[in-house]
């Protein structure tokens, strides 16, 4: 069944309704052609599902009656919020999407001194983010998630640190380590019968060009351990998509 994400109000709940407004009523009016009776899921992007049936259908609403709700099954376990080096050109929109299917929770744009882009007023950043929203929302929507990851405005290297304070596991893939990798780290919460639960996971990723050596040393004082992700160079733009798969995988976010 066809499925979109609304804004439920607390007393159509109550009532066993949900309305649907917004340019969702187009798309299901006239492009899926949709007509009282039929039966779509819809989604409160904060993790619970709704099998609704259509009631009534009008040109700036549809109202629909709940036949049943249950939490989304789409959510991984580990929630990830990765801390991405702004990179040049579009490339932070494919971050964005990819990491949405990933089941990424959060992703927060960094500048760094190394970061190219600038952002020439605070009405341009809030544009830019606005625009990142909307692909996260579209990402949303076409792998089913049960949530909309929220993309923040960009912020400051040390402020980005400070909003990975309360994860659980913080992340930091860098070039020059060599002895630690990110599967080693990873066992410690796999397989044993004591090993460790982590539901929050920080993951930090340079721009082009990577972090200055200040910017390595405050990481590592905040808590963030360094690891290499192989022997090959990642791009920034993958950098981050590979370490949030691996993080799913072996924490069980593909199960």
């Amino acid at each position: 069944m066809s499925r979109f994400f609304v804004k439920t109000d607390p007393v159509d709940l109550r009532n066993g309704k949900i309305i649907i407004t917004g340019e969702d009523v187009n798309h299901i009016a006239n492009v899926l052609r949709a007509s009282a009776g039929d039966e779509i899921v819809l989604c409160d992007g904060s993790g619970t599902d709704y099998d609704v049936v259509i009631e009534h259908i009008s040109k700036q609403t549809i109202e629909t009656s709940i036949k049943a709700s249950k939490p989304s099954i789409t959510e991984p376990p580990v929630s990830i919020t990765l801390f991405q080096g702004i990179p040049k050109a579009d490339k932070m929109d494919y971050v964005i999407q990819k990491c949405v299917e990933l089941g990424v929770k959060r992703i927060v744009p960094v500048m760094t001194a190394r970061s190219v882009v600038r952002f020439g007023s605070s009405r341009d950043a809030a544009s830019k983010t606005a625009r990142w929203n909307r692909i996260a929302l579209e990402a949303a929507k076409q792998c089913d998630r049960g949530i909309i990851p929220a993309v923040d405005e960009p912020v400051s290297f040390d402020t980005a640190l400070k909003l990975a304070g309360g994860s659980g596991l913080k992340l930091f893939p860098y070039e020059e380590e060599r002895n630690v990798s990110l599967r080693s780290i990873l066992k410690k919460y796999t397989g044993a019968e004591d090993a460790e639960t982590i539901k929050s996971a920080a993951v930090l990723i340079g721009p082009e060009g990577g972090f200055e050596q200040t910017e390595t040393k405050k990481a590592a004082e905040a808590g963030f351990i360094s690891v290499t992700l192989g022997p090959r160079i990642l791009r920034t733009e993958t950098a981050g998509l590979a370490t949030s798969a691996i993080i799913m995988y072996e924490l069980g976010g593909m199960d």
